[in-house]
């Protein structure tokens, strides 16, 4: 111990700094410009210049040109891209030689729909997630035959085209299974099965088994035995129709790429005679499909292969397959075969829309068949209400008139309003009898024109003889809707009118829906029979209304949400309420109709938090109610700031992240109100600001995360200090150093137990830097603040054989050394810091040696401790933080400090353990510092050190 004599380095903080930047060089203008372009000549003379000319000279074959040159210099792809736009205006030959183009990209956008096109497969999971049953299901599963196998190479020609003819005899007599009582789930694997097994036949060259496949599954079309599973059975069986479509559309189109790949906008004279007659083969084939279903069904799955055989072979064919469609006697799989021939020809022509509005009207006249005996016995038999059955006709109709709807102009609209006004009591007026109210509503839901919205509206209300402006559909469609006595089909019917109100109304009209539904469902608590539905209701609100200040002025709002009573349900609904409110919410908000509002939503969530609530739940939660309290804020009334967080304490204390929060909020809160008074407070911010410090010093003891209390408290403390709350600050700072014998061995980091060394080791720097700014109490001892944090580190029970204690000493020395230097690195303002109380006083200095020679005792003891053989790596490694900590920070013109540097690093070296890299360059570090004033005596420490390699 006496051997060691610290003396802190004289640092001079600014001069360090300048002699750490780099070098400044003058750019002359026009000279030099670092963003020039650099020119690279093919010269044999170097043409003289300093270095970083803008011109260069060297022989193309013997260097390569700058890999950036080409971009520098206008070449690059998008400058190419942009030289090679025509420019209208340029010239008339160019315009004109730009007119077939613009012709041709106007051609295209006619032909195909665009990102505003809401695609099948965005329905498909809803529907099949709405529509499934308990009932049980039957299917005819392909065995499959040796028929279907192509033929041996060996094979005759003759014999080819036999087997074909009696496979094609043999399509619908293929081997089959029938299977049985197969639940949902079951007969789902069955058709995927299928789906698998038609690839699989594909792939294989058995392409009449894969017909044969597509086949028996159209067949399954025609099949209404469980008739509230028919939406999803068409998902399921149309997705395996599409796969067949692809399969031989893209068969024949690989067999026109003879020489060359056939263009996207071929025509049928780009075909070869091959190929043709391939595709005419298909054609073939399905026509000899006896029933109408499948073939209807496969024909359609292919239609785009029309393209190979003739231009108009598309727009002669749609037209013949909806006329097709009438013959389907059953309404609903009509309904569903015109929805599938839509799609597809919304794929492959959707400016064709003659046959979408065939589809259409076909639809309106054929409705009429719900009242039909057939339909009737049918649902008896099934036990299945109309309420019930309309709302599976509602994917279709959404699909049919989204495509009828598309880019449809208005002219168009006003021809088919006359068209239906026409029909009168014909078409339409089995629109809404039997409460086909569902029916029209599901229809608007898939209708973005509100055009077409009023058309189907205007024409539900033709039988009823009201005369009403559209700003009174609203009242005049809730009258009908008061006539459903039935609280499930009322539910059922708002669910989806709620939807058209918030979309094309104001907030009187939605109001108005919400206090006829709570009128309609709280007697008898009918409610609570009804939550999927009700939930839908709040969902479609907030798809529309974003405006919290809007949403929360419409007075049945709040009373409609008091109808979730199930506990998991209400606080579904709270977090879909949050999540809309933090995703929209762009400025903060001191509404206090929000701000009461959504209070009591939160407060909800947070009283669902209970000893058995997961943390990923209250972490989830807690993420919620956070991203609330971020949005709150009242300007500069920071004292109605401050009284808010003190109410939201109370009322999330069992949320941990909120209480995190709230004091993060706090401190912001003090640290702008410094920033408002500039630094100078009067005694009004003063006494703010030390209220703020209280309620953090308050709020801190009830988290339970020791982590979480001590960066608080250290957070807290730092922002007391910058407010020029002293003795705020020093109870912070204290509170901290008691609390950290309280840090236990580990720690729990997203579930799982971790050594808490680590984090401790981490948190424990950051607090000795902030030491350096705290002023020494008056009452106290000189440096009292660090001697009881090393006193507490010198006690604190450390994992055995653990470093982690001496490591803080170590950090501890830079600490002690800047505190003994006559101007610090960094002050707060207003703060005097002990270089200002102590002005360099002698004994000042001499208590920090000390401490730092007691410090360095400690380290060199345990470097004792640890020179076995298993822990000599950590012995160097211990060494030689010290030797840099030296090298910085102590005063090596101490010839007791020299040496002690010069051992440090030798035992660091010893046994081979310290990287070679890092030493060589604290060697050079060191050669380049003795270059420095007053740092000569660096170069004769520089030779005393030795550089050995590892053994």
């Amino acid at each position: 111990m006496a051997s060691v004599q610290w003396h802190s380095r004289i640092r001079r903080y600014q001069s360090e700094l300048e002699s750490c930047r780099l070098e400044q060089v003058p750019v002359e203008f026009g000279e030099y410009h670092p963003l020039k372009p650099i020119t690279v000549t093919d010269s044999k003379t170097r043409r003289a210049g300093r270095k970083g000319s803008s011109s260069s000279s060297s022989s193309s074959s013997s260097s390569a040109p700058d890999p950036l040159s080409s971009f520098l210099d206008g070449t690059d792809p998008l400058s190419l891209f942009a030289a090679a736009v025509t420019d209208p205006l340029s010239s008339g030959s160019n315009a004109a030689a730009g007119e077939p183009g613009r012709k041709r990209r106007d051609k295209e956008e006619e032909v195909s729909v665009g990102s505003d096109f809401e695609p099948w497969a965005s329905k498909r999971s809803e529907i099949l997630a709405r529509f499934t049953t308990t009932e049980k299901l039957s299917i005819n599963l392909y065995m499959g035959s040796d028929k279907g196998k192509a033929p041996s190479p060996g094979s005759a020609v003759s014999e080819k085209v036999r087997t074909r003819l009696e496979e094609l005899d043999d399509l619908e007599e293929g081997s089959q299974k029938e299977l049985l009582n197969l639940s949902q789930q079951d007969y789902v694997n069955r058709i995927e099965e299928l789906n698998q097994s038609l690839k699989e036949a594909w792939a294989s060259d058995q392409k009449v088994k894969a017909l044969k496949i597509v086949i028996q599954c159209s067949k399954l079309l025609s099949d209404t035995a469980v008739i509230q599973f028919y939406p999803s059975k068409f998902v399921l069986i149309t997705d395996i129709l599409d796969t067949f479509g692809r399969l031989v559309y893209e068969r024949i189109w690989s067999m026109c790429a003879d020489s060359r790949p056939l263009p996207d906008s071929f025509s049928s004279d780009d075909v070869n005679d091959t190929a043709k007659e391939t595709c005419l083969n298909w054609f073939f084939k399905i026509a000899s499909i006896r029933e109408l279903v499948p073939r209807l069904y496969v024909e359609a799955a292919i239609l785009k292969c029309n393209r190979f055989l003739s231009k108009l072979g598309i727009q002669e064919t749609l037209p013949r397959l909806t006329a097709m469609i009438r013959g389907i006697g059953d309404p609903l799989v009509a309904v569903y075969a015109r929805a599938y021939l839509c799609r597809v020809g919304m794929e492959v022509a959707p400016q064709l829309k003659d046959s979408l509005n065939k589809n259409f009207f076909d639809l309106l006249t054929t409705f009429k068949q719900i009242h039909g005996d057939s339909v009737q016995n049918q649902l008896v038999l099934q036990r299945v209400e109309i309420p019930v059955y309309l709302t599976l006709y509602s994917p279709a109709i959404d699909w049919i008139l989204q495509c009828v709807a598309y880019r449809a102009p208005e002219r168009y609209w006003e021809a088919v309003w006359a068209s239906g006004y026409s029909c009168g009591n014909g078409l339409f007026k089995y629109l809404f009898n039997m409460n086909a109210l569902i029916l029209n509503v599901s229809g608007i839901r898939a209708v973005q024109n509100p055009l077409i919205s009023v058309f189907v509206f205007h024409s539900m209300l033709l039988n009823s003889c009201f005369y009403i402006f559209i700003q009174n559909i609203t009242m005049t469609a809730l009258f009908y809707i008061l006539l459903i006595y039935f609280f499930q089909d009322y539910i059922n019917c708002a669910e989806i009118w709620v939807e058209f109100t918030c979309r094309h109304f104001t907030k009187r009209e939605v109001n108005t829906v919400l206090a006829d539904i709570i009128k309609h469902m709280t007697p008898d608590r009918t409610f609570e029979e009804a939550y999927p539905q009700l939930q839908s209701v709040i969902q479609k609100i907030l798809m529309y209304f974003h405006d919290f200040s809007v949403l929360f002025s419409v007075d049945r709002f709040l009373p409609f949400l008091d109808m979730f009573q199930k506990d998991s349900v209400r606080v579904e609904v709270c977090r879909a309420i949050m999540e809309v409110f933090i995703r929209y919410q762009q400025e903060p908000t001191r509404d206090p109709v929000i701000l009461n509002a959504l209070l009591h939503v939160c407060k909800t969530m947070h009283d669902s938090v209970n000893a058995l609530t997961l943390e990923d739940e209250k972490r989830s939660l807690a993420l919620l109610i956070n991203g609330f309290i971020r949005m709150v804020s009242f300007g500069r009334d920071f004292e109605q700031q401050l009284s808010f967080c003190v109410e939201a304490r109370a009322t999330f204390c069992n949320l941990e992240p909120v209480l995190v929060q709230l004091i993060h909020t706090v401190n912001q809160l003090a640290m702008e109100t410094r920033r408002v008074m500039r630094g100078t407070h009067s005694r009004k911010t003063a006494a703010f600001v030390r209220a703020c410090a209280a309620y953090s010093f308050i709020t801190i003891p009830s988290l339970t995360g020791i982590f979480n209390r001590l960066n608080l408290y250290l957070h807290s403390g730092q922002v007391a200090l910058a407010n020029q709350c002293l003795s705020q600050a020093d109870a912070f700072l204290k509170a901290t150093i008691s609390l950290l014998p309280e840090v236990p061995r580990f720690v729990s980091v997203e579930g799982k137990l971790r050594p808490s060394e680590g984090f401790l080791l981490e948190f424990l720097q950051s607090f000795l830097s902030t030491l350096l700014v705290v002023p020494d109490h008056p009452e106290q001892g000189v440096l009292y603040l660090v001697r009881g944090l090393l006193n507490v580190v010198q006690d604190y029970t450390w994992e055995d054989n653990s470093d982690a204690k001496v490591r803080v000493y170590t950090s501890a020395l830079p600490l002690l050394a800047a505190m003994s230097q006559e101007s610090y690195l960094y002050h707060i303002p207003r703060v005097d810091s002990n270089e200002t109380l102590y002005g360099g006083d002698p004994k000042f200095v001499t208590e920090i040696n000390k401490l730092c020679e007691t410090l360095i005792g400690q380290i060199l003891d345990h470097l004792k401790t640890v020179g076995k053989e298993e822990t000599l790596r950590r012995q160097s490694s211990l060494a030689l933080s010290l030797f840099n900590c030296l090298l910085a920070h102590g005063d090596l013109r101490n010839n007791r400090l020299n040496q002690l540097a010069v051992n440090l690093w030798t035992l660091g070296q010893k046994h081979g353990y310290a990287d070679t890299r890092s030493t060589v360059r604290t060697l050079e570090f060191i050669k380049q510092q003795s270059q420095q004033p007053d740092m000569n005596h660096l170069a004769e420490l520089a030779l005393r050190l030795p550089l050995q390699s590892r053994t």
